[in-house]
């Protein structure tokens, strides 16, 4: 009897312990199929600041098996970015249009999230004017701002930010900084992402003091970031990011061997990893500064990195603005094509209903002519009424035809679109945008949005040159005052200063220069010291 007891009790207990385990285990492979998506994207995002290839691999492992549209979205933004960081736009571009083939009935935070990626590769090209603009509209949306959700508040810190760095680009520093401090307005301390936003928001922050000469609160924020980031594990593209920016102080106040030093620890970072976008920023600074030692061997060879990237760079920016144009051009002709589309239904249901009433007006009056032998009088009448609609139509296509004539002859520029491309190319003079190597009409008209005639047609009447002249010119009256300020730059070989300004070679830098200020560089140069010494 004790024994039945006994097994029965054993029975019960064990009855117990098995649905434990099988509520436990069925949790545990609940967990396995379906973890959190924004862990996962959390670490992709993280990926991206550590290792752009790595991200990539990950991220695309993660896109082959989640079918999710939305996520698919999220992911081939964080790929589209690490091609960005390796400076293949065109890949980045490829990256973004992607979702163009995907399902368009997607939820408000997923049209937000869509036009800040467009603004972002908008940036990234140098179509700065586009991204503004589209930022602008987004930041303009109460249901944004007001939004308490995680997703919505990160995504605007990140439109703020963005923001900043079109003002940084035209200088507009204040307002520069005000975006930053909105940005971190929305940014936790709940996940990676915002503390890597949270990071970079310091360091552009940073930058922008020190161009507004607040050198004491610059020195003090630059070097914080830094000691915080030494602490952390596996940031090299923030260390190193922020290195570059205390080089330039040190540049700025002429302490060289300091400010090689510090380009030097953040190229030692990122040297065997693909951030070519900030190994551009950092050769380039590295051959100013051994220029400026006088170190010619090193100074050579630092050139030679930053020529050598930095065509290959141009090479896939062109490409990728090429790509984007082009996808912005075959949304445009979608759009067309449906507006065609509904334009022929609309004239063809028109053509069949005066069709329709001409065959019942035609059978009417045949029905008359069988009952009343005063037809005649009545079909003279309906002649004489048609060759009035005749004359009508007549009359109606000849106003038609000489509205039309009127149309051309309007596309003439007007003289308040005149003065709107005024005003932008006077911002446009304001900004260095016009060093770029790269810079075109097509280029520039993107930039302004104004057509590309209209913009020819205005450089042409008012600055009384042609487009390449009108940029040459901007090129040497800013290299001629930087000699007149910056005693370095009179330190610099021709050459420098030619590929500074955004010259192909150095002869057509002299060409031009001379063409523009009656003497050489080099004559120029010596005039400038000897009133200096004098």
């Amino acid at each position: 009897m004790k024994n039945k007891l006994l097994f029965r009790k054993m029975f019960e207990n064990s009855r117990w312990i098995f649905l434990l385990i099988f509520a436990f285990s069925s949790f545990i492979a609940k967990g396995q199929t379906g973890p959190d998506f924004n862990i996962i994207a959390d670490k992709a995002f993280q990926k991206l600041y550590q290792n752009p290839d790595d991200c990539i691999s990950y991220t695309q492992g993660i896109l082959v098996s989640d079918q999710d549209i939305e996520h698919k979205i999220i992911l081939q933004n964080i790929i589209s970015q690490a091609f960005a960081m390796k400076g293949d736009y065109m890949q980045s571009v490829n990256s973004f249009s992607q979702k163009e083939d995907q399902d368009q009935n997607l939820s408000y935070f997923m049209q937000v999230f869509g036009n800040y990626n467009l603004a972002d590769q908008y940036q990234n090209l140098g179509l700065y004017n586009q991204s503004k603009k589209i930022i602008a509209s987004l930041l303009s949306d109460q249901k944004l701002l007001k939004s308490n959700h995680p997703k919505f508040r990160i995504t605007t810190a990140k439109l703020y930010q963005l923001q900043a760095l079109n003002l940084g680009i035209n200088k507009d520093y204040p307002n520069a900084l005000k975006n930053l401090d909105k940005s971190d307005q929305y940014i936790s301390n709940t996940d990676d992402e915002n503390k890597i936003i949270q990071t970079e928001n310091r360091i552009f922050r940073s930058s922008y003091l020190m161009k507004e000469n607040n050198l004491i609160e610059y020195k003090n924020l630059i070097e914080s970031i830094i000691s915080d980031l030494e602490q952390q594990q596996n940031q090299p593209f923030l260390l190193s990011l922020a290195y570059e920016n205390l080089s330039r102080y040190y540049f700025l106040i002429q302490d060289y061997k300091m400010s090689a030093q510090k380009l030097e620890q953040g190229l030692s970072l990122i040297e065997d990893l693909p951030f070519n976008n900030l190994k551009i920023k950092i050769y380039e600074s590295l051959s100013q500064t051994y220029f400026a030692l006088h170190d010619d061997m090193k100074y050579h060879q630092y050139n030679k990195y930053y020529n050598d990237l930095r065509i290959k760079t141009d090479s896939n920016t062109r490409e990728g603005i090429r790509y984007i144009v082009k996808l912005v051009e075959t949304n445009q002709n979608k759009t067309l094509e449906f507006q065609k589309q509904t334009y022929l239904t609309s004239f063809w249901s028109s053509t069949l209903v005066i069709l329709f009433i001409v065959i019942g007006l035609f059978i009417y009056f045949l029905i008359i002519k069988s009952k009343n032998r005063d037809l005649k009088k009545q079909f003279d009448f309906f002649e004489k009424q048609s060759t009035r609609k005749e004359q009508t139509i007549l009359l109606s296509t000849s106003i038609i035809k000489n509205t039309a004539d009127a149309e051309k002859s309007s596309h003439k520029i007007s003289k308040e679109k005149e003065e709107e491309i005024l005003q932008k190319l006077k911002e446009f003079e304001q900004s260095d945008r016009y060093l770029n190597k790269n810079m075109s009409l097509s280029l520039l008209s993107s930039q302004l949005e104004v057509n590309t005639k209209y913009l020819s047609e205005v450089i042409n009447t008012n600055k009384e040159k042609n487009f390449n002249g009108y940029i040459n010119k901007l090129r040497i009256n800013h290299i001629a005052q930087l000699l007149r300020t910056e005693p370095t730059f009179l330190n610099y070989k021709v050459s420098y200063l030619a590929e500074y300004s955004g010259f192909s070679s150095h002869s057509a830098f002299t060409t031009v220069f001379k063409s523009v200020t009656g003497m050489s560089p080099n004559a120029y140069i010596q005039e400038i010291s000897k009133n200096k010494v004098s």
